[in-house]
């Protein structure tokens, strides 16, 4: 099955697992972005953070679903 998924599927999971990982990363140490670029955006409000949970979890949700249909079209064509 798994030489029938596209490279499409492959790069929608790909997506979703580092789009997990970012809402992970943001959810339980949300003061890495002060850390990691230096900068406070938000002056230490929370609402970035917040707002990249957000988005990391639907990017997540997204694209999980798009890789499961990928992988759904590999194993029809394999049957």
């Amino acid at each position: 099955m798994m030489r029938n998924v596209r490279l499409r599927g492959w790069m929608e999971a790909i997506a979703a697992s580092l789009s997990g990982l970012l809402f992970l990363l943001t959810l339980i140490w949300p003061d890495w972005i002060e850390k990691v670029f230096e900068v406070d955006p938000d002056q230490h409000s929370g609402a970035l953070e917040w707002v990249i949970v957000g988005l990391a979890l639907c990017a997540t949700v997204a694209f999980s679903l798009l890789a499961r249909a990928e992988y759904r079209r590999a194993r029809a064509l394999e049957s």
